[in-house]
């Protein structure tokens, strides 16, 4: 029977990679705590034979439906998109955990499935991912804590390099996004309503309004900065108190209000693109800066140190792009509601070598979304299989 969302012409193969890890405790809902399980979906040509596979996988998203993924597939490439163990809720999401399921699926893929070759697709917040990943398996030298320092021990042999990285719609990491977008007007995480109205974009009362001059959006930056630190520190004092309390196990967890607020959405001559104003890739900025499904909405210490800190985290895809030495091809969509263009060409100057290329879909949304998205997903898809192919 066929599978619902399959391209025509192709196969769509649910499967699940399981495997064990000695934890202290589960922070994923289900499962025996110390049993990982990862779904998946191979989805591929079925008159076609490949020893190249592309893999993508997002930190918390579930994408195996994405128009990208069925594109390829149609296009003759073998694809996976798979789900780390934090698929649909983040606030307890490790970096180094996710990580260490994308190893486990590139195993798979090379062991079970006998693939040759993996090229590694970063959608996204998947972009980060895999610069982090690869950056990892060129170092050799696994994984041994978190950035909470709890010890998280990941050999070498489980983190395998890709053959090369495809990094579309990515932006430069979770943490470095967060704090473009965090709302600066908030200077007391335990009062976050009571907001600076002369940096409360949404406030019609604030006398700086868009077009946003310089020295204010520079002065919004640095506060936006400086908020992301007061969290930090909340987050490990806290930790060093359950610690010094003999606790060491022990969680918090908490919720950060006010996550987009970023000047460009309501003023796109900042960071310039084809993008509308007042409009990101969730909707109106002003209700998304409060609703449930903003980034980092919800969060536990040690994920805000491993996620969202701004001098903590290590998935940071400008700092571990310098390790690269495989081809990489960087996608970026010119008017993209989500990952704007500065990611897209940061991410490319990032990577140290020549065997690089960077594309821009012009006109194309995060999701290729809109009148011309069928079009724009096919000038993507046309650009990846140039490169697979010729690589």
């Amino acid at each position: 029977m066929k599978v619902p969302g399959t391209p025509s012409g192709c196969e769509r193969i649910p499967y699940v990679v399981a495997y064990r890890e000695d934890v202290a405790f589960s922070d994923t809902y289900g499962g025996g705590g110390d049993v990982i399980g990862l779904d998946c979906h191979l989805v591929r040509p079925t008159a076609q034979t490949s020893s190249t596979v592309i893999i993508f996988m997002h930190p918390t998203g579930g994408g195996m439906y994405l128009p990208i993924v069925g594109g390829l597939a149609r296009a003759g490439h073998h694809v996976i998109w798979a789900n780390s163990r934090y698929r649909g809720t983040d606030s307890a999401l490790i970096m180094e955990k996710v990580a260490a399921d994308l190893g486990a699926v590139i195993l798979d893929a090379r062991d079970r499935l006998g693939y040759d070759r993996v090229q590694l697709c970063g959608w996204s917040g998947g972009g980060s991912l895999s610069v982090y990943y690869q950056s990892l398996a060129t170092a050799g030298r696994g994984i041994v804590d978190t950035p909470a320092g709890d010890p998280y021990v990941v050999p070498d042999s489980r983190l395998p390099p890709a053959d090369g990285l495809l990094l579309l719609a990515s932006h430069i990491s979770r943490h470095g996004i967060l704090t473009e977008w965090i709302d600066a007007s908030i200077t007391d995480e335990d009062n976050p309503f009571d907001r600076n109205p002369t940096l409360n974009l949404y406030d019609p009362a604030n006398p700086n309004q868009p077009p946003y001059r310089d020295d204010f959006v520079a002065h919004y930056r640095s506060a936006q900065i400086a908020r992301n630190r007061r969290i930090t520190e909340r987050v490990t004092n806290q930790l060093s108190d359950l610690r010094d309390s003999g606790r060491p196990a022990d969680e918090r967890a908490f919720v950060v209000h006010g996550t987009m607020a970023d000047p460009k959405w309501l003023d796109v001559s900042i960071d310039p693109s084809d993008r509308i104003p007042n409009h990101c890739y969730l909707g109106d900025p002003r209700i998304v800066n409060d609703g449930p499904v903003g980034l980092a909405r919800f969060s536990t210490l040690r994920s805000w140190l491993s996620q969202w800190s701004l001098d903590h985290a290590r998935a940071d895809g400008l700092r571990c792009a310098a390790s690269l030495t495989v081809p990489v091809l960087v996608v970026g969509n010119t008017a993209d509601d989500a990952c704007t263009p500065s990611h897209t060409h940061r991410l490319f100057d990032a990577v140290p070598h020549d065997r690089k290329r960077l594309y821009e879909v012009a006109g194309a949304t995060h999701y290729y979304t809109g009148p011309e998205g069928r079009t724009h997903l096919a000038e993507a898809v046309d650009v990846v299989s140039s490169f697979v192919n010729s690589a």
